[in-house]
């Protein structure tokens, strides 16, 4: 498996894998990343300043993704880790720490200071991953991302 930088082509695969994930860990369709009007294009959401989107592929075949954009509506310093989520095919074998690691990176490398993400209660999984990079809880939402379904929010000091 290899992790790259988004493409244009990418954007329909993308949107089906997240929104496939998305499903299969039943998260509400309202309120959370599944509305965002981004999911069917994200090469170009993610086409702006202090902002990437990295896309894991294996062979010809999209696995999902993590991207790093700049917290809506908080100060210059402070992103948001976004949209990542892997297929069941590339779970359990480093990938989400080598693309979080990688989002962590080019983070640090546009001058943010601090790392904000949201995720559901039953994402365990994915919260021991982030909390093994040094995230922490948080007790109420940052910025405006539109995602009141999500009621777990972690930071971390980059």
């Amino acid at each position: 498996m290899k992790i790259r930088e988004v493409i244009k082509p990418d954007n329909p695969h993308l949107a089906i894998i997240i929104r496939g994930v998305l499903k299969e860990m039943k998260v509400p369709t309202k309120g959370t990343a599944y509305a965002d009007k981004e999911l069917d294009n994200m090469y170009q959401a993610y086409s702006v300043p202090r902002s990437k989107y990295f896309v894991v592929e294996f062979g010809d075949q999209i696995l999902g993704g993590a991207g790093i954009m700049p917290l809506n509506k908080e100060a210059k310093n402070i992103c948001e880790l976004q949209k990542m989520y892997l297929h069941p095919k590339a779970r359990g074998k480093g990938v989400g720490s080598n693309l979080l690691k990688l989002c962590l990176s080019f983070a640090r490398e546009n001058n943010f200071s601090l790392c904000y993400l949201e995720t559901m209660p039953y994402m365990l999984d994915a919260q021991n991953l982030y909390k093994e990079n040094g995230f922490v809880y948080i007790n109420k939402p940052m910025g405006d991302t539109g995602h009141y379904s999500c009621p777990v929010w972690m930071t971390k000091e980059l």
